[in-house]
């Protein structure tokens, strides 16, 4: 089992930056280690979009189109926490961003912090 604490939501105007954190903590025997950690949003109205993942098997991030180079996903593997760098911000980054974290094919959830981008 898998949990995850996000933090670092908040409002910002056009061209803003802002720092996601999520902290993955896991209870699996063994202390098996979370294989990737990564970020969905959900804008109001719209479906929920991939935003972006960090694989630990590759040691690299992917990212959604729509984010790229403009976002950086890093991992602090000492910590277990995942950060999402937002810069250039504009206000179809608007949503509610949640960290997820995949162990064991299973994928688990963050509750969710609001991104609220004002033009």
């Amino acid at each position: 089992q898998v949990q995850l604490v996000e933090s670092g939501g908040g409002s910002v105007p056009t061209g803003g930056s802002l720092r996601l954190s999520c902290v993955g903590s896991t209870r699996t025997p063994g202390n098996k280690g979370i294989d990737s950690l990564g970020w969905f949003r959900q804008a109001p109205g719209k479906e929920q979009e991939f935003v972006g993942i960090f694989k630990r098997a590759e040691n690299a991030a992917h990212y959604a189109d729509s984010v790229l180079g403009r976002f950086t996903v890093t991992l602090d593997n000492a910590k277990n926490t995942v950060y999402l760098q937002m810069d250039n911000l504009v206000p179809e980054d608007t949503a509610v961003y949640r960290c997820f974290g995949d162990q064991n094919a299973m994928r688990y959830w963050g509750q969710g912090t609001q991104v609220t981008v004002s033009s």
